[in-house]
């Protein structure tokens, strides 16, 4: 008996941008199989910084206040009162810059608008969770990280990025040698959570070399 093949998600008459990812229904492992890519989930161990956040107390009373008096149901406020204010500080911690709706375009099925790609030592993309949906947020975040081992002329053998709804942050690791994409299995809750999702991001644009999955 002949099994036939699975006809391909990505269409090779069609062009996929990373927002269109983010609508696909297909399980997030099969898309990446089709980019030449596989997925794990596992915890991944981020060295802790040693970098002080000083004004770590103001940024947690600011994004406390707003979560009560902001209604946070449309993208926009998510993205103004909770996640701005949040890469704003880690880039004055950092010096880096921040590049919004940042263009790329490595070809048909990698093309379109990075959310965040903040740039210092070393580089980390953002992605809002649209809808508020974490779970194919991720699967947009990991087409990204695919997107930008071609894209970018750096060396680094794994490349980060995180997800994130405004209230809750997850992170994510492209190895570019083995093209394996980690989705970490913690979530970081704002407030709660702030000084230790501050303290990875830092310690990736950073220290990322020294960051390892486990």
């Amino acid at each position: 008996m002949v099994i036939p093949h699975r006809p391909p998600i990505l269409k090779p008459e069609e062009t996929y941008t990373f927002r269109r990812y983010f609508d696909l229904r297909f399980a997030p492992a099969d898309i990446l199989r089709e980019l030449d890519a596989t997925l794990t989930k596992t915890n991944i161990n981020f060295p802790i910084s040693n970098y002080e956040i000083t004004r770590l107390a103001d940024l947690k009373q600011r994004l406390e206040e707003a979560i009560t008096r902001v209604s946070l149901t449309s993208e926009a406020a998510r993205r103004e009162v909770l996640i701005a204010p949040i890469l704003l500080e880690v880039a004055h911690i950092t010096q880096a810059i921040i590049n919004i709706e940042y263009p790329i375009e490595v070809n048909q099925f990698l093309r379109g608008d990075l959310d965040y790609y903040l740039q210092s030592q070393h580089q980390i993309l953002v992605v809002e969770a649209k809808q508020a949906d974490l779970t194919r947020g991720f699967t947009q975040l990991a087409v990204e990280l695919i997107a930008m081992d071609s894209w970018i002329e750096s060396d680094e053998p794994i490349l980060y990025g995180a997800v994130t709804t405004g209230d809750i942050w997850q992170f994510g690791s492209f190895q570019r040698g083995s093209r394996l994409v980690t989705q970490d299995l913690m979530l970081y809750r704002i407030p709660t959570d702030l000084q230790e999702l501050m303290q990875i991001l830092v310690s990736i644009l950073k220290l990322s070399n020294s960051v390892e999955n486990v």
